[in-house]
Formats: structure tokens, C-alpha cells, sequence
């Protein structure tokens, strides 16, 4: 694999992801990141997250309106959809990757791993419709 060119926008989108925990879209990076860089285009950062998926140093989480999301941290972890306000939260729990066992018992191919997403109401939501 040939080596990237650095990018300083490259790497203040990079910088953005790791300290947020919202898992923003493209379109909310965009507009963090043109404070630092006004003359950044949208398409640079689209361009640039998704090498940053490819080479694997950001998470793109394909949500259920169709819209992605971002994540910085690439550390195994799970993702809870909203389904009401399409929030995207980290789940803290043990590790499920035994279901990789389950799964592989009657499949003759090989599991290498898999993509959990949990779906319904985030908090807010769901006391919004308690009331």
C-alpha cells in the first residue's frame, strides 16, 4: 500500500473524531473543521473520511434514515441506533464476540468477526414517550 501524504485537514478531522463522542456526519465535521480551515470543501471532507475509514483509523456507521456517522474511537465496541431522533450512542458491555462460535458452528466458511448494532429508544426519547 503506497503511504499517504500528510494533510493537516486529514489530520484535524482525525484529531475532531477522537475527542468527540457524538459520532457527527460528514456535514457536522464539515462545519467544526472550516472554523480551523474556511476554505475546506465538503467533498475534501468526504474525501478524506472515508480514507480514513479505508485505512482503518475512523469508524463509518451506516445508520437506518441512511445517513453515516463517524467514530474515532476503532476500539471494539457496540453502537445503539435511535430509531426516533437517529442518535447514535456507545454502549459499555462485555464482549459478545462469542456469537462469531455461534454463528460459525453450522457455516463452513470462516468468521472473522461481526458488526452489532442495538435499535430503539435512546433515554430522551423514551421519557418523551412515557409522558
Amino acid at each position: 500500500m503506497a503511504t499517504l501524504k500528510y494533510s493537516r485537514q486529514r489530520e484535524a478531522i482525525k484529531e475532531y473524531l477522537s475527542h468527540t463522542h457524538d459520532h457527527p456526519s460528514a456535514d457536522t465535521i464539515y462545519m467544526h473543521i472550516r472554523q480551523q480551515y474556511p476554505n475546506i470543501s465538503l467533498g475534501t471532507v468526504y474525501r478524506n473520511l472515508n480514507l480514513l475509514v479505508e485505512q482503518g483509523e475512523i469508524i463509518k456507521i451506516n445508520c437506518q434514515d441512511g445517513s453515516d456517522r463517524f467514530d474515532g474511537n476503532t476500539d471494539p465496541h457496540y453502537h445503539f441506533l435511535c430509531k426516533d431522533c437517529n442518535n447514535v450512542l456507545d454502549l459499555e458491555m462485555k464482549s459478545i464476540d462469542h456469537i462469531n462460535v455461534i454463528a460459525g458452528a453450522d457455516f463452513d466458511g470462516k468468521i472473522e468477526g461481526n458488526v452489532t448494532f442495538f435499535y430503539g429508544l435512546c433515554p430522551e426519547c423514551n421519557r418523551q414517550h412515557e409522558v
